[in-house]
């Protein structure tokens, strides 16, 4: 016995039969309803018609839907003249309006689901796409699908203050102000507030700048700092092993050389120290992925997965240029702003921040001020458009030829800040044997304090 599609006949007639009761109502409908969300082909006939008066600013009744119908040869398709007047007589109550559109749009969405599922089934026989591919698109599908039925309406202000009233209480207790994640550095704190969730960030820098560096550090600290050192983070490294960052991590925290980590030169106490580190970074909640070909679906996968154990807080991509876009995009520029608005959406999905590292154009180095500005983010102004907040590092002393002018002073300006100040510069020191950064406000507090 052939399975009949999902549908709800009873509901579209009310639809309808509400409409004839009571023409006003169609402003609400078609604000709602396509043509496709009706199963019975007779239904979308009807409400085609009824949508072509309504924006003809003509009286919807039942003698100019019919003669609508027959102006396009479709009365007898959708059950003639009899069954117009029947619809009125099947509705329940005008009042129910909104249960009965509920009604048929619950019943379209599984009939665009199979449809969708069986478009999915047959791409997989046709075998065109590798396994990743065809997960990553269907995925990528299905997820397109689930977010074109959120679109909801109107929330009106009298709600949404009292939802901002809430998070203010929430906040109130919160020490110092901060009321999202910690990052270690008082002076960002102090901007930003914390890394506040579903925000995007970008840290753009040119290459040996140390922003691989200052996002590790950021990693850890959200780490350390935030849920009594339980927060979840999750890197996703395209550009270095996970042994690699792993090593940095390990360097600053044991306070041992980069370089002696990696040649494993180390003297007994310098043993311990190692230990010690170890130790203290096995407790944190930190998860490594350095796949090197990568999807913004691929990482939304992971990160839902995480997010479903309550295990993610923080995202940390390096960096945004080597995730891999769709092949299908024009241009180069057109992947990247469809990778930066994919990772905007994943952040507001799974409410966390997310930073991402992104590369400066090569033009920063044709200037004679190297300060890096927006219009330097490489490739897509899309990424500026995207990111609530946008932050450049830049080592004055990597352009000086004499080692003995080497200072390790880093500005990290704040370049855009949605929520906040913009245009200033926050002033770190950066050791670079222990891929250590540390806030010049922060270094003066702790000297005082050996002092």
């Amino acid at each position: 016995m052939a399975k009949s599609l999902p549908h709800h006949h009873e509901s579209e007639q009310s639809v309808l039969g509400t409409i004839f009761l009571d023409s006003k109502q169609i402003s609400s409908v078609i604000d709602q309803l396509n043509n496709e969300d009706f199963f019975e082909q007779s239904h979308a006939l009807i409400y085609q018609a009824m949508k072509d008066l309504y924006l003809d600013n003509k009286k919807i009744d039942y003698t100019s839907v019919a003669s609508k119908l027959e102006q396009n040869q479709n009365l007898q398709k959708a059950g003639g003249m009899k069954y117009l007047y029947a619809l009125s007589e099947t509705v329940p109550s005008v009042n129910h309006l909104e249960t009965y559109i509920d009604l048929v749009k619950d019943e379209s969405l599984k009939r665009q689901v199979i449809a969708l599922a069986g478009s999915i089934l047959e791409e997989g026989y046709q075998g065109e796409l590798d396994a990743n591919e065809y997960m990553s698109k269907a995925e990528e599908s299905i997820f397109a699908l689930a977010q074109k039925r959120k679109t909801s309406a109107f929330t009106f202000l009298s709600e949404v203050i009292h939802e901002v009233k809430d998070k203010m209480e929430k906040n109130r207790d919160k020490k110092g102000g901060i009321t999202g994640l910690r990052t270690g550095f008082s002076n960002l704190d102090n901007i930003t507030a914390g890394l506040q969730p579903e925000e995007l960030v970008i840290l753009a820098a040119r290459p040996s700048m140390g922003k691989s560096a200052m996002a590790m550090n950021l990693a850890l600290n959200v780490a350390k700092r935030n849920k009594d050192g339980q927060a979840g983070v999750a890197i996703f490294s395209l550009e270095m092993s996970n042994d690699q960052l792993a090593g940095r991590m390990l360097s600053s925290e044991s306070n041992i050389e980069s370089m002696k980590v990696k040649t494993g030169h180390l003297t007994p106490r310098e043993w311990q120290f190692l230990e010690g580190g170890m130790q203290s970074l096995a407790k944190l909640n930190i998860a490594f992925d350095d796949s090197a070909a990568v999807t913004v679906a691929d990482i939304r996968a992971k990160c839902r997965k995480l997010s479903q154990e309550g295990k993610l807080d923080f995202v940390v991509i390096d960096y945004l240029q080597l995730i891999k876009g769709d092949s299908r995009s024009g241009n180069r520029q057109e992947e990247v702003a469809k990778i930066s608005r994919g990772l905007k959406q994943m952040a507001r999905e799974l409410k966390v921040p997310v930073l991402a590292l992104s590369q400066l154009s090569r033009d920063v180095e044709k200037r004679e001020d190297k300060r890096p500005v927006l219009a330097d983010l490489r490739e897509s102004g899309s990424i500026e458009q995207d990111a609530d907040i946008v932050m450049f590092l830049y080592r004055k002393d990597y352009y000086e030829r004499d080692e003995k002018n080497l200072t390790g002073e880093v500005d990290l300006s704040i370049a855009k800040n949605r929520q906040g100040v913009a245009g200033v510069s926050l002033h770190f020191m950066f050791d670079t044997a222990f891929s250590r950064f540390t806030a010049q406000a922060d270094r003066f507090d702790e000297q005082q304090d050996k002092d």
